[in-house]
C-alpha cells in the first residue's frame, strides 16, 4: 500500500475530510483539501517533515504512513498492522504461542487472502508430513504462484472481456425477447 492510500486510510478512520487534514497541516483554506488529495492519488509525494507533521495530524507514527519495510522489525510490524487493516489478520495468543491468522468474513480481500494462505498451509504440512522435500516446498514458495494448483490467485477477466461477455449475454437476451 502506497503512502496515499495510507493517507486516506488513516484520514478515513479518523472521520476527517480532506480539507480539515490539509487545515491541521497548515495549508490555505482554499487549497487545503486539494493539496491533500494530490498525496493521497499519489500526484504529490510528502518529503519527510511533512511526513511527520502527517502522522502527528493523524495520531499516528510516521512508520504507519511510510510503504512497509520488512527489512527491519518496525518495518515488518507496520507490515503485519496494514495486513490487519487490508486483509484482516488478526494476531492472537493461544497456549502460550502467538498465532496469525485472516478472518476470511472481514472482505473480498480478506477471504481471498486467506484461502490463498489456507494452500500455503497445505503445502507446509505436505512438507512437515515428509511427502514432499525441502526443495519442492522452496520451489512452491519461491515461484509461487506457478506450482499453486488451487489457482486462487488467478487474475480476473479483463474490463473489455467482462464488457463483451456482457454485450453478447444481453444481445442473446434480446433475441429472445
Amino acid at each position: 500500500m502506497a503512502i496515499g492510500e495510507r493517507i486516506r486510510f488513516f484520514r478515513n478512520l479518523r472521520g476527517m475530510t480532506q480539507k480539515h487534514l490539509g487545515s491541521l497541516l497548515g495549508f490555505p483554506e482554499r487549497s487545503a483539501d486539494i493539496r491533500v488529495a494530490q498525496y493521497e492519488t499519489g500526484t504529490r509525494t510528502p518529503k519527510d517533515d511533512l511526513t511527520k507533521v502527517l502522522a502527528d495530524a493523524l495520531d499516528v507514527s510516521p512508520l504507519a504512513l511510510d510503504i512497509p519495510d520488512i527489512d527491519s522489525y518496525l518495518g515488518l510490524m507496520h507490515t503485519l498492522f496494514a495486513m490487519e487493516d487490508l486483509y484482516g489478520m488478526t494476531v492472537e495468543n493461544r497456549d502460550g504461542e502467538v498465532v496469525f491468522r485472516i478472518d476470511p468474513r472481514k472482505g473480498t480481500d480478506a477471504a481471498r487472502v486467506s484461502e490463498m494462505v489456507h494452500a500455503w498451509a497445505a503445502v507446509a504440512e505436505k512438507y512437515r508430513a515428509g511427502e514432499i522435500g525441502k526443495e519442492d516446498y522452496d520451489k512452491w514458495r519461491y515461484r509461487y504462484p506457478q506450482y499453486d494448483n488451487t489457482r486462487i490467485w488467478a487474475e480476473v477477466p479483463s474490463k473489455e472481456l467482462t464488457d463483451s461477455l456482457i454485450g453478447e449475454l444481453k444481445d442473446e437476451t434480446e433475441d429472445r425477447s
